[in-house]
Parts: structure tokens; C-alpha cells; sequence
């Protein structure tokens, strides 16, 4: 059935010519007597503005003029507090792009306030489905969606206490970072001494309690998951699931309403607003700088055959990407992938961007897919226009910017390629870690040699420890990769010390989803075990891999939980568990509060020395010739040679990290990843006579000031960190 490709005005219908504007920002902003508006809808015959009551009755304005896309004109009667939707007349040929349906009302993806749920009806698709949510593309549906989806609340400008002023920010430099991933609700949905009403909430997140662990940890960076607006895939729903995680948005320029106190909620999205710019200013007081991770590769319209909520029914061609034959095309593995290519999308993500920095006082982004980003019509390009843009924006270039530096179309692994100032989570950190001390401990305790090549063994251990040299260009800065080992996509770092499978069941797929190479070693027994001498191994594993993150050159991400041994159960993909399975536990076992204090002392220990800070960033492979900041010894004290680090049975190494040439400490990090207990002779280095016991990754911790040259006992899977003062 055709749709109308224009509403002829009506009594509730009306022109609603206004003074011309001279500018046309995408979105609403308020003025006179009303507001003045701005859709992108490229390929449209008509755009409606529709207001809403507290009784839920609907008033159309249409837009009446349209420049270079753009429909615009000025509202009378949209004022703050006001509920309104997007209808948008036009073509209805799927095949083309041409996505048009006035029946149904779509999100301004400008909104700055969000309210209401999609329900899951078949209404919320633009084309006909049944009961079964299946249909025919070809075929328009001609009910109106209105009753069953969200609406955008016009919000007035900040109040003034809560307006965002430049010298709130900690602007913490990037060699004293260190980042903590955390999502709003799993972080304090259990935390007890948070009051209940408040758990999972924003306002959660900015009490003493909370603040005060992250200050005690030596976090400077609370990195949220997404917090815009979003909703769950249909498939997720019909489960009685839902995504948990959020990488699913709706609206990107309004807080996700499911994390606000039940007081914000009830209060409206102007309340939501508030409640979350108080968390941020309580953590800026505190130090502690925020980044979210946001979702600019895709959006939850899912794929062609997805619901009809936004974008897709604004401008569909101009949006989402598409090959070159017109068909949609995803490289997120999403069901879509906005396309990077037009420049409309390009400063659609800048001024989301830049209104989370302005309004909310956000001190930097973690971007999801950031491949996808970067993709022009040939393809990723260092040299893109959002990547140049992010340079040089004046808002923008001043945050801490961060790349998940790949996604999953073709060419999409690009870690170490994003330019500068983008810093990028380092996946191959993540994986040589885990290698060393996870799945090289597995193969040596079934009696196979550990590989010392194909990223294994001590060269991967040592060019991971000194900054990645074979993957970042030393142009781009001393701390360029983020090093991490867990994230919240896969095994907690416990559960990679207790499983070697995923455990996904509860996901309903069947264990299919989730990742099927986490490079984890349960240490004998898979899952929960008493088995005293295999929790002693796990809780040893965990405290290396911890040492080797924390004093490791880069800047370190943790996840929430690790630092005191959370567990998922085995479930490495929890992103639709929204319980107790991702909700971090706060009452702690002894072994977690031990496990606490260490990495505690980790932290307190990147802090005190400047040395694992700043000090050996790509200084060369440690099979080259070495700058002085950063030296290899082998267990005997001796330099070690080309030789030595090929070596299959070699898994001893010291790193002295040497600040003498600028008068501070040195620090040596001595390694035993093998099974046995060995005896290693200290270095010799003039002007370096004693060193000082500062943390062992071992229960034995009676350790006296020992001379360069004197023999050290290091346990089997073990680390040992020693100062000179």
C-alpha cells in the first residue's frame, strides 16, 4: 500500500512559519515563543514537528523550508518540557533507502531528553509484519507507532550551579592515568553501603563509599559503559532478555533513563539530566576524570528488516552505510554501520561529541568500533575527516580520546594505525599477556615447551612490557596504548584463571556467542574448586598478570571487580545478564581483600616511581641494541643476548627500569614464568649498589635489602618488584 508522500494542513497541522533562521543546528533549540528546528532528511517531501500534551494528544507542525537537506523552521509552542516526535513524508522504496513513513513517529536522535520504552509491538516497524515480527519490506504499514515508542523532551539550558566550568576538570596527564571500566548499574547495584534506593544509579556513582574506593584503588579515570539512550535487539527481548551493556543506542545526545534514581525518572528527563551531571562533578571533586564509551559505528534500528524508531526513517541512504551496488552493508556485526563517508554523519558524531563535554563536563570518549569511524568510501583512513576533525576541534581535541581500534568488515584490525591524539586499546597486549601467563603456564604443566615465537615467550613479554614498539609509531607519543587484559567483553580476570571454556548458556544461544579464544588456563579443574594448590595458582596468575599491567609502559585500564577477583561464572559474552551474574559482589572473601590490597600497592607503587610512568616507551626491541632506560638481564645478572631470548626453556628475565640519567629510583621487575624455583643473580649496574624489597606477587613477603650481585630466590609463577630507594 502507497504511503501519502504529504499531510495537506489541517486544523491540528499548521505551517508554523516563524522568523527565518539564519543558522540551522540539527536539533532543537529554544527561542522566543518557542524553538527552532532542524532535521536532517535529504530525500524527504515533508517533515512534521509533533508536539504532545500531558494527555498524550499529538499537534503537527510542519517544517517549512529545507536547505541542502535540511528541513528547518521555528516551532512556536515547543518549549521546555515539551514531548515531541518526527514525522517524515516521502518515497517508500526500501531497496533504494527511501525509508519514508508519517505513520510512524520517530526519535529526534538530537534529543536532549528521552522518555518512554519501545514496546515490542509490530507497530514500531515501518513495514508490515505480523505477530511473529516478520513481513514483507515492500510493503508500508500504515499504523501509527506513536503509542508504543519514546518521545524527545525539549530541555531548558543548565541550571546554573550545575553549568560546567573549565577548571572543575582534573585534566589528569595521560602517564599518570589509569582507567577503570565499569558500567553504571553493575558497578553499585550491590555495593551495601549505598542506600538502596540509589544502587545501579547515577547518584550512586557520587557517593563517599564508592568515591572512596576508586580514590583508595588509584583510579584517576572512570571509563562508563554507554550511557546514552538505548533499548535491547528484538531477538533479546523475546527471550526475556535484555542488553545489559548498552551498546545499543537510541538517543545520542540524552542519559539513559533506566540509570537514573527512580525519583529522576519519575521527575522527568530534565531530573535524569541533573542526576548525572551531579555523579560527574562529584568524581571531578574527587579527582577522577570520566570517560564513556560511546556507540557511534551503529544504532539499535538493527538490520533492513529492524524496527522503525530514528534514523531510518529520517534519511536511511544518507545514514547507514551501503556497498556499491546500494544494498546496506554492515561492518559492526550489528544489523548497520552508519556511514562515515558523508559528512552529514561526520558532524552528526561531533556535535553529540562535543555536547556530552559542554554540557555534561565529560573529559573524554572510549569509541566502540572506531574502525567503522574512520571508513571513507575506499575504505579506513588514518587520514579521515572525523579522525582530522577530533585533531583540531577546540572542544574536542583537549579530552582524552580512545580507540577500540577495529571492527568486523574487511581491512577492519587497525591497532597501532589511528593517529594522533587518538590513543587505542592495545588487543595485542591483552592477548601476549595472557599468552605468558596463562596459556604458555598450561602447555608447560602438560610438559610442551613454551613457543618463544608467533608472539609467545619472552620476546612478546618484553616488547609488550616496553610499550608495544612493533605496533605504535614513537611519533604518536610515549603512552599511545592502552594496556588492558579484561574488559567487560569476555572472561573476568578470575575466570580466566578458572576456565578454559566459555560457560554462556544462560545468553539462550545455544554457548555460541562469545569468543572462543579467551587464552585462559583453569589450572586444572574448570570452575569453582577447594582444591587448596589450584586456588593458589589462580590467585598467583591473577596477581602477575596484574603486576605486568600496572608497571607495564602504557597506560593501564582495569576492569571493575578484578581488583578483587570478581567472577562471572565462566560467562565470557554477559552483555544480556542484567544480574547478579554481572552485578559486582562487594562482600568479599579474605583471599579478595588480600587481592585488594595488592593491587593497591601496584598502583601506589606506578605512582612513586616516575620511572614506570614515562620511563622505556619503545625504546627499541629487546633483541636490539637498548637506550639506556630500559634494561634485560638474564637470570645469571648478565645482559641478555640475541641468544638468550630464543630460547625455549628461557622463561627468567629482569627489566631494570633505569632512571639515573634524571635522578630517580630505578626499578627492576624480576620474572619467573616457569614451575620451578629458581635462584636469580641481581644486576650489576654502576651507581645502582642495593635494592629494596617493594612487592611479590608470592605470600612470602619477608624480603631484606639485597646488593646488586647477590643471589634471589624467586618462586615457581612469580613476580618479584625491588627498588633502589
Amino acid at each position: 500500500m502507497p504511503v501519502p508522500t504529504h499531510r495537506e494542513p489541517t486544523a491540528a497541522t499548521s505551517p508554523g512559519r516563524g522568523a527565518p533562521t539564519r543558522a540551522h543546528p540539527l536539533g532543537v533549540t529554544l527561542t522566543g515563543d518557542g524553538a527552532d528546528v532542524a532535521v536532517l532528511a535529504a530525500h524527504a517531501d515533508g517533515v512534521e514537528v509533533c508536539l504532545f500534551d500531558d494527555a498524550g494528544r499529538e499537534t503537527r507542525t510542519a517544517l517549512p523550508d529545507v536547505e541542502l537537506g535540511v528541513w528547518h523552521g521555528h516551532v512556536p509552542g515547543l518549549v521546555a518540557g515539551t514531548r515531541y516526535g518526527l514525522r517524515v513524508h516521502g518515497r517508500w522504496d526500501p531497496e533504494r533507502g527511501l525509508r519514508h513513513n508519517p505513520a510512524k513517529l520517530l526519535l529526534d536522535p538530537c534529543a536532549r531528553g528521552v522518555e518512554g520504552e519501545v514496546a515490542l509491538t509490530p507497530e514500531i516497524f515501518g513495514h508490515t509484519v505480523g505477530e511473529d515480527l516478520e513481513g514483507d519490506l515492500a510493503v508500508a504499514d500504515l499504523r501509527d507507532s506513536a503509542p508504543h515508542v519514546p518521545r524527545g523532551v525539549v530541555l531548558a539550558p543548565m541550571p546554573e550551579a550545575l553549568r560546567v566550568l573549565e577548571d572543575e576538570r582534573p585534566r589528569t596527564p595521560w602517564s599518570d592515568t589509569v582507567l577503570y571500566e565499569a558500567h553504571v548499574r553493575g558497578l553499585t547495584q550491590r555495593f551495601p553501603e549505598v542506600p538502596e534506593a540509589e544502587r545501579g544509579t547515577y547518584a550512586a556513582l557520587a557517593h563517599p563509599a564508592v568515591l572512596a574506593h576508586l580514590n583508595s584503588l588509584g583510579v584517576t579515570a572512570l571509563e562508563l559503559l554507554p550511557v546514552h539512550a538505548s533499548t535491547s535487539e528484538i531477538a533479546l527481548r523475546r527471550r526475556g532478555l535484555s542488553n545489559y551493556w548498552g551498546y545499543n543506542t537510541l538517543g545520542f545526545n540524552a542519559p539513559h533513563a533506566g540509570y537514573a534514581s527512580a525519583a529522576a525518572r519519575d521527575a522527568g528527563a530534565d531530573a535524569v539530566r541533573e542526576e548525572f551531571r551531579r555523579a560527574v562533578m562529584a568524581l571531578h571533586e574527587n579527582g577522577i576524570e570520566v570517560i564513556l564509551d560511546v556507540v557511534y559505528n551503529h544504532t539499535c534500528e538493527e538490520g533492513p528488516d529492524g524496527p522503525h524508531l530514528s534514523l531510518r526513517g529520517l534519511d536511511d541512504s544518507t545514514y547507514y552505510l551501503r556497498d556499491a551496488g546500494g544494498r546496506p552493508f554492515d561492518v559492526t556485526g550489528c544489523g548497520n554501520s552508519l556511514d562515515f563517508a558523508e559528512h552529514r554523519v561526520v558532524q552528526f558524531a561531533l556535535d553529540s561529541l562535543r555536547h556530552w563535554v559542554t554540557e555534561y563536563g565529560v573529559d573524554g570518549f572510549r569509541f566502540d568500533l572506531m574502525t567503522t569511524l574512520a571508513r571513507g568510501r575506499d575504505g579506513y583512513s588514518p587520514d579521515h575527516p572525523f579522525l582530522v576533525a577530533l585533531g583540531a576541534d577546540p572542544v574536542l581535541a583537549g579530552t582524552k580520546l580512545i580507540a577500540e581500534p577495529w571492527d568486523v568488515g574487511p581491512y577492519g584490525w587497525r591497532t597501532g594505525q589511528f593517529p594522533a591524539p587518538v590513543h587505542e586499546w592495545n588487543d595485542r597486549f591483552r592477548d601476549g599477556i595472557r599468552r605468558f601467563w596463562l596459556t604458555d603456564a598450561r602447555e608447560i604443566s602438560w610438559g610442551h615447551p613454551a613457543p618463544v615465537a608467533g608472539g609467545r615467550g619472552l620476546p612478546e613479554l618484553a616488547t609488550r612490557f616496553a610499550g608495544s614498539a612493533d605496533t605504535f609509531d614513537v611519533a604518536r607519543g610515549r603512552l599511545t596504548s592502552v594496556n588492558f587484559v579484561t574488559a567487560h567483553d569476555g572472561f573476568t580476570l578470575a575466570d580466566l584463571t578458572a576456565y578454559d571454556r566459555k560457560h554462556n548458556e544462560t545468553n539462550g544461544e545455544g554457548n555460541r556467542d562469545g569468543s572462543d579464544s579467551d587464552t585462559s588456563y583453569n589450572h586444572g579443574v574448570e570452575g569453582e574448586t577447594t582444591d587448596a594448590a589450584v586456588l593458589e595458582l589462580r590467585r598467583r596468575a591473577i596477581r602477575n598478570v596484574f603486576a605486568t599491567l600496572v608497571l607495564a609502559t602504557g597506560v593501564p585500564m582495569i576492569t571493575a571487580g578484578d581488583e578483587f577477583g570478581r567472577s562471572q561464572g565462566g560467562n565470557n559474552n554477559a552483555y544480556c545478564q542484567d544480574d547478579e551474574t554481572s552485578w559486582i559482589d562487594w562482600e568479599l572473601e579474605g583471599w579478595q581483600r588480600e587481592l585488594l590490597d595488592d593491587v593497591r600497592e601496584l598502583l601506589a607503587l606506578r605512582r612513586r616511581y616516575p620511572v614506570l610512568r614515562e620511563a622505556g616507551v619503545r625504546r627499541g626491541s629487546p633483541i636490539r641494541d637498548q637506550r639506556s632506560d630500559l634494561m634485560w638481564f638474564a637470570e645469571d645478572g648478565t645482559p641478555m643476548s640475541g641468544e638468550n631470548w630464543h630460547e625455549a626453556d628461557r622463561r627468567i628475565l629482569q627489566v631494570l627500569v633505569d632512571g639515573r640519567d634524571r635522578g630517580q629510583a630505578s626499578v627492576l621487575v624480576v620474572v619467573n614464568g616457569g614451575p620451578r624455583q629458581r635462584d636469580v643473580v641481581l644486576p650489576s649496574v654502576e651507581g645502582l649498589p642495593t635494592f629494596q624489597p617493594r612487592w611479590s606477587s608470592t605470600a612470602d613477603r619477608r624480603h631484606r635489602a639485597a646488593p646488586a650481585g647477590r643471589s634471589l630466590r624467586l618462586a615457581p609463577w612469580s613476580v618479584r618488584v625491588l627498588a633502589t630507594a
